[in-house]
């Protein structure tokens, strides 16, 4: 009797532990870049790193609005809200440099979108890879920093498109539908600026033209005067000069007035592309033409994004590039989902060396700006390029390219 007494306490005890089920093992990261653990109700948080001050400022606030909208249509993720925060990165190494260290300083950051110029892009990227984030641009261009020879750093991808295109794009505009046959360039030193011209040249030369002269400004020059009469001498047909909007403000206005240059033909890029610089430039940037992302999206997220920007903000878009913020943002929440272990109380663990390898991974993401796929550095875009001329004060596109 004690011996079936004995029994049926231990079978009480077994059904008892059975009804409760095992306990559930803790949580071990076995991500080799760390993870980051986010509490129940705790939001996730993301970074940018734009340029939302001084002359450039319209760059990055159009692509802070982009990353804003992105985050409010795709409202909770996992059950958790996102959260915002931001670093102004100029428009230069050092900005890029300080927004970069000043964020990486935030272990609980998931990732961070920008930054907006390539000069900011190069430090940013390997600060942001060497500590184990992501970074993904809506607007460096620069063909270096994507090369793995070159400036490539493994955290960093950009839903932009490469100046490899822009420029070519640009030089065959030239070439075949205005019919020039030289033409000269000018750029700031900056990676973006130098590395577009020189595709432009490389393009333009293999087609049959002739590039009469490539020079620089500084950032910050004024007085356009000698380097626009060293390039009169041989008259060319055409200048490029895919700078930013101070400095090509000033090339604009002050071309007119040098001999020689009566009749060239002027052009810049997308970092001119802004109410700001047609505001600087006046009336002599009437007629002009500015290369960049064709915003002709056949895209109904795009007529939405239009009519949310309007109503959220009160104005149009500032520049051309909302749309690649919106879809990098959205590539990084929607990675996030990928790769986030859930447990049951809403806890998530997020491996960063899973988030990268989600992202690279990304193909066939519907965007506003097409179907994303990024390749093994980092570019991710659907490029398509423009050719507008400012017509009545308004960038009036004229011309596709699609590679």
């Amino acid at each position: 009797m004690k011996k079936m007494a004995v029994l049926s306490v231990l079978l009480l005890i077994s059904l008892v532990a059975a009804s409760c089920g095992p306990a559930e093992e803790p949580f071990e990261c076995e991500d080799p870049l760390g993870c980051v653990t986010i509490a129940p109700g705790d939001p996730i948080r993301i970074g940018y790193a734009l340029v939302i001050a001084g002359p450039n400022e319209s760059l990055g606030i159009d692509s802070r609005n982009g990353i804003e909208i992105a985050i409010q249509d795709k409202g909770e993720v996992l059950g958790h809200p996102v959260e915002l925060v931001g670093e102004d990165s100029m428009c230069s190494a050092e900005g890029g440099q300080t927004a970069a260290t000043k964020l990486v300083s935030d272990p609980t950051l998931i990732g961070i979108i920008g930054t907006n110029c390539s000069s900011a892009g190069e430090p940013a990227s390997r600060i942001v890879s060497e500590a184990g984030m992501v970074l993904i641009s809506p607007s460096n261009t620069a063909p270096s920093l994507t090369d793995p020879d070159k400036a490539w750093n493994p955290g960093y991808m950009r839903s932009c498109h490469n100046d490899k295109i822009q420029g070519a794009a640009m030089a065959y505009f030239v070439f075949e539908e205005l019919g020039l046959r030289t033409a000269a360039t000018i750029h700031d030193g900056s990676p973006y600026a130098d590395q577009l011209q020189q595709v432009f040249a490389d393009t333009f030369t293999e087609l049959g033209g002739t590039i009469t002269y490539q020079g620089a400004v500084n950032v910050g020059d004024t007085d356009m005067g000698p380097i626009l009469t060293t390039i009169a001498a041989d008259e060319p047909e055409f200048i490029y000069y895919p700078i930013f909007i101070p400095e090509g403000a000033q090339i604009t206005r002050q071309a007119q007035d040098i001999p020689g240059l009566e009749n060239t033909i002027l052009a810049g890029a997308d970092g001119m592309y802004s109410p700001d610089f047609i505001e600087a430039a006046g009336e002599a940037a009437e007629g002009m033409y500015i290369s960049g992302p064709n915003l002709a999206f056949d895209n109904p997220l795009y007529d939405h994004f239009l009519e949310v920007h309007v109503e959220k903000y009160g104005y149009d878009p500032l520049s051309v590039f909302h749309a690649h913020a919106y879809d990098g943002t959205m590539m990084l929440l929607a990675a996030i989902e990928e790769v986030a272990v859930v447990e049951e109380d809403g806890t998530l663990h997020i491996g960063r060396q899973a988030l990268r390898d989600a992202l690279y991974s990304t193909c066939d993401f519907e965007g506003i700006t097409g179907k994303l796929c990024c390749n093994e550095y980092g570019d991710c875009a659907d490029p398509q390029i423009a050719v507008n001329q400012i017509q009545n004060g308004e960038y009036v596109p004229l011309w596709e390219y699609v590679p």
